[in-house]
């Protein structure tokens, strides 16, 4: 059985190296000017996350977000009463986030690290959020994401996704899995359509999957085109009587 493990993460590791060029993009870089003009910069949480909040469709507990970024949701959630997990790969967009909670005094544990090097608890998660962290997940590590978000939450817990639309305007290549090892790219960040999510995401119930919504750069929430949002809800066991 080990021999079985370690021939398996040993193919990870070599798919790893093929697009290494992806997997080591340098997010530290990325977030070191934080005046710079990229709209998910903007201290202001998803629109479709204000609404399941909003509208109760999703209620207060313990949240896993993945690749929190500069921490505009981690703390919309904590703001709104939930205990919140933030993880990211980059030092440097954990700092601004640690700073920007900090200026309002919002409670978060963040965490620096890849989030397939984190050890959860199992069924310890209410929601488990994702906002531009899956679409740059090459398709060999889809099975552990999978994994990741299934172990995590409770049964019953939701799975909220945010990820480029194919040819959308921000990103979001229109090629087959396949492709990317043929061209060794994931291309900036694959695009997905609501029928790849539904195939992806089969183990989960489909809640809502569509288009972000567009606000207002100046708004309360962020919206932009180019996007789309998806809510799941991990199935609940029945026990065998």
């Amino acid at each position: 059985m080990v021999q079985l493990i370690k021939k398996y993460e040993d193919l990870l590791c070599l798919l790893d190296e093929l697009i290494k060029n992806e997997s080591t993009f340098r997010w530290d870089e990325f977030y070191l000017e934080r005046e710079r003009d990229v709209p998910f910069f903007v201290l202001a949480p998803d629109e479709q996350l204000v609404e399941y909040v909003c509208t109760g469709l999703i209620e207060s507990g313990k949240v896993l977000e993945l690749g929190c970024g500069p921490g505009r949701n981690a703390i919309y959630l904590a703001e709104n009463h939930f205990e919140v997990d933030a993880v990211d790969l980059s030092q440097k967009a954990i700092d601004w986030a640690m700073d920007r909670a900090n200026e309002r005094k919002a409670s978060i544990r963040f965490i620096r690290e890849n989030i397939f090097n984190l050890n959860v608890n199992k069924a310890s998660y209410d929601l488990v959020y994702d906002s531009g962290c899956f679409h740059h997940i090459p398709p060999h590590r889809r099975m552990d994401y999978i994994h990741l978000v299934t172990t995590a939450l409770k049964p019953g817990g939701h799975f909220g996704l945010t990820c480029f639309i194919e040819n959308g305007p921000l990103g979001g290549a229109a090629i087959s899995d396949l492709d990317v090892y043929r061209q060794q790219s994931l291309q900036g960040g694959l695009g997905f359509t609501e029928q790849k999510l539904i195939q992806i995401f089969d183990d989960f119930a489909v809640i809502e999957i569509r288009k972000m919504k567009e606000y207002p750069n100046d708004s309360s929430r962020f919206g932009v085109n180019g996007l789309l949002t998806a809510l799941f809800q991990k199935k609940k066991v029945e026990k065998v009587k």
